[in-house]
């Protein structure tokens, strides 16, 4: 049975009529599964009135306050997480027990910003003149913007809103259109956890829904995570709108294998880093490169780990789920037919498989390659899917060098047991996130998140301290008082209310 999915404005389903809509399908069985309301220019610019208006009263609610109703969201996200992440797989497609890791990776952040009131302390210096002293106050932006990808539609939000929404802020969030429904979940947990009216928004759509955010005078900020071409756009579109933006654009994230690394620890990260999610990670490793010596061994180790992976359904027993639309198979499969075409070893061809599904889903096989070059599409474009190359070289810094020539800088790897050889990996490779024996190195949500490069377009990474300064305006004042005077007697105990 299909679903009407509309959008979530001032703590209540939108009740109004859309006359442009779209359609939403299970990947894995190729099914309509809803059809989902665009909003239009008028409608945004509803939207961000009811968040401008709540952000008043929300920029006033005390610290103590908001951060005891974060406290409240996050048990109610921790106790519901098995209802988001079906949703999560019933439209993105990545098995089940991806998508509760996605909810708790994400969740990591909402911790984080539970302990956000730390992060909000100013500085003070007394008497730094006569009578004089200064302190730093730290002020929220008012309404902030958040579009959203695919491949993470609960992850990559909650790296934003939870520290935008406990620092003051009020949000409208865009998520993609492909798999809209599980914000519109998310928001309903803000709503029993005692989030007031129009703090948090969901308004779905396309381009026009995004334009309207970029240009939108009273929305302070976007920030976006997607492909390079779109973040570079959102960046350029946003700050000549005066817009405070974090793009975090494409990758193809490198492994370097070193003649001394543990070969079956790096075959076993190799496989997990490059097919998790069919592939859709924009930390997914999608490049190893192998120090010559040891590549054929490399090789032979992941073929044969990779004949192993069942693909199907997301859930039922299955380890890798489906792409998220038929055109994006469809795009990766012209990737694998180019690198075939410009002459690549197809070591596992993932163009034919079998998938345990009902009906005719998006699905493509793990596909591996060896003896892959620079001038290759498969190399050079980020694929998004389900396909690792393997490129061989003779040295280190033969392999230090091709990392370091490729445009995007997003993350890396490097797999040894030579800890001086890891340290000066970490400090001359030029990429954001750097994994040693860690394939996937995305920090923890005190650390933050980003790029280098075209990676990532703006001078702010996502969560982290960073985030926390993102989301904020800092402001410094100068007082004297030449006259003390005091409140009068209160015994009463004092409270932080």
């Amino acid at each position: 049975m299909s679903q009407h999915i509309t959008h979530w404005i001032n703590g209540q389903l939108w009740s109004g009529t859309s006359d442009r809509t779209g359609q939403v399908f299970n990947p894995a069985t190729g099914a309509q599964s809803g059809t989902v309301d665009f909003a239009n220019t008028e409608l945004m610019d509803h939207a961000v009135a009811i968040a401008r208006q709540a952000s008043i009263d929300w920029a006033a609610t005390s610290i103590s306050k908001r951060v005891s109703i974060m406290f409240a969201f996050r048990e109610l996200l921790n106790s519901r997480k098995e209802e988001l992440a079906a949703i999560i797989t019933a439209e993105h497609g990545k098995v089940l027990s991806d998508a509760l890791g996605e909810i708790s990776r994400g969740q990591e952040v909402v911790e984080f910003a539970c302990g956000i009131p730390h992060l909000l302390k100013g500085g003070f210096s007394e008497s730094v003149s006569t009578g004089v002293d200064v302190y730093s106050i730290r002020q929220p932006l008012g309404v902030v913007g958040i579009i959203s990808p695919f491949n993470f539609p609960a992850m990559v939000p909650m790296w934003f809103f939870p520290i935008a929404i406990a620092a003051g802020n009020t949000v409208i969030i865009k998520p993609s259109e492909k798999d809209p429904s599980a914000q519109n979940f998310i928001a309903q947990l803000w709503k029993d956890a005692g989030l007031p009216d129009g703090v948090f928004n969901v308004i779905h759509g396309d381009k026009e829904a995004v334009d309207r955010m970029l240009t939108h005078p009273d929305i302070k900020s976007i920030s976006f995570v997607g492909s390079t071409p779109i973040a570079k756009y959102i960046y350029e579109t946003g700050t000549a709108h005066g817009k405070r933006v974090q793009a975090l654009g494409g990758a193809k994230n490198h492994m370097l294998v070193l003649p001394d690394a543990d070969l079956d620890l790096a075959a076993d990260s190799a496989v997990n880093a490059g097919f998790g999610s069919a592939g859709e990670r924009c930390m997914a490793i999608s490049a190893l490169v192998a120090i010559e010596p040891i590549a054929d061994a490399l090789v032979a180790k992941i073929a044969e780990r990779v004949s192993k992976i069942r693909t199907g359904d997301g859930t039922r027993d299955s380890d890798m789920g489906p792409l998220v639309t038929a055109a994006h198979r469809d795009k990766v499969k012209s990737y694998i037919d180019e690198g075939v075409a410009q002459g690549a070893t197809i070591v596992v061809d993932g163009r034919d498989v079998i998938a345990d599904s009902d009906g005719a889903g998006y699905f493509i096989g793990p596909t591996l390659f060896d003896n892959v070059t620079t001038n290759m599409s498969i190399y050079t474009d980020e694929i998004f899917g389900p396909v690792l190359s393997v490129v061989r070289v003779a040295t280190y810094d033969e392999g230090l060098k091709l990392i370091n020539d490729h445009p995007y800088g997003n993350g890396t790897a490097i797999f040894t047991n030579d800890g001086g050889a890891a340290r000066r990996f970490q400090n001359e490779v030029e990429v954001g996130m750097i994994g040693i024996n860690v394939p996937i190195p995305v920090p923890m949500a005190y650390y933050s998140f980003g790029g280098w490069k075209s990676s990532l377009f703006g001078d702010t990474h996502a969560h982290g301290a960073e985030g926390v300064h993102f989301f904020t305006r800092g402001k410094v004042v100068t007082s004297r008082w030449l006259d003390p005077s005091h409140g009068g007697i209160n015994l009463g105990f004092p409270t932080n209310g």
